[in-house]
C-alpha cells in the first residue's frame, strides 16, 4: 500500500494460513485535501490474485460450465454447491492466461484454442486484495467427461455443456450466484454475434 496519501500507522498480520489477514491502523488524505483521523482497525484478507475463464465452443454456441460445492455460500445460507465458470489462483511464476489454460485442463478437461481477455476485477475491494482476470477460451465441447478437478485439491467437479442462450438465461433469472460466472456470462451476452463471427471467420 505505497500511496502518498494513505499513512500507515501500523500492521499486523494475526493470521496466515490459505488466506492472510492484515490488520491496519492508517489514515488517508480526504477530497477536500484535509487528512482523517487515524481510522479504527481495517482488516484485509489477502488471497492472492485467481483467473476465471469462461469456455465457450462456437461451432455450437455452447459454453462449459461446472459444478461444484462451496463452503462460503452454504455457511451464508446460500446454494452449498454453485455453477461456475472454470478459475482458480495464480500460482508464483504464473501468468493469468496459464493459469486459464492450465485450469481449463484440470477443471473441465478442455484445451483452449483461441483466447481473449474480458476484464479484471476486484471481488470485494473493501476487504480483499483478491483481482480476477477474466478470459474468455475457445474450445470444444464434444466428448466431455462427467467429472474433473484434482484429487489432490479435494476437488468434485461436474461438468456440463449449456447452450449459450440457456446459459445467458440462468444469469437474468438469477441463478449463476457468483460474480465471475455473472461477469462472464454478461459480456458474451453482449458480445456473442461478433465472437462467433471472430473465431468462426478465424477457424
Amino acid at each position: 500500500m505505497n500511496h502518498p496519501d494513505i499513512e500507515i500507522i501500523d500492521k499486523k498480520t494475526p493470521y496466515k494460513g490459505f488466506l492472510t489477514i492484515d490488520v491496519y491502523r492508517l489514515r488517508h488524505r480526504k477530497f477536500d485535501g484535509t487528512w482523517t483521523d487515524v481510522l479504527p482497525p481495517r482488516e484485509v484478507c489477502d488471497r492472492g490474485a485467481a483467473v476465471g475463464v469462461l469456455l465457450y465452443d462456437p461451432d455450437r454456441d455452447t459454453v462449459v460450465m461446472i459444478e461444484q460445492f462451496r463452503v462460503g455460500s452454504a455457511a451464508a445460507g446460500g446454494p452449498a454447491w454453485m455453477t461456475e465458470i472454470v478459475a482458480g489462483m495464480v500460482g508464483e511464476g504464473e501468468s493469468p492466461e496459464e493459469v486459464a489454460r492450465r485450469e481449463s485442463m484440470e477443471e473441465a478437461g478442455c484445451a483452449i484454442q483461441e483466447i481473449e481477455r474480458i476484464c479484471d476485477y476486484y471481488v470485494s475491494p473493501g476487504a480483499f486484495t483478491e483481482v480476477v482476470t477474466v478470459f474468455c477460451g475457445r474450445v470444444d465441447s464434444r466428448n466431455l467427461a462427467a467429472t474433473g478437478g484434482l484429487e489432490e485439491e479435494h476437488e468434485d467437479i461436474r461438468i456440463m455443456a449449456l447452450p449459450a442462450g440457456e446459459a445467458i438465461r440462468m444469469m437474468d433469472e438469477n441463478r449463476l450466484r457468483n460474480s465471475v460466472a455473472i461477469i462472464a456470462i454478461g459480456w458474451l451476452a453482449r458480445h456473442r454475434e461478433s465472437l462467433r463471427k471472430r473465431w468462426l471467420g478465424a477457424g
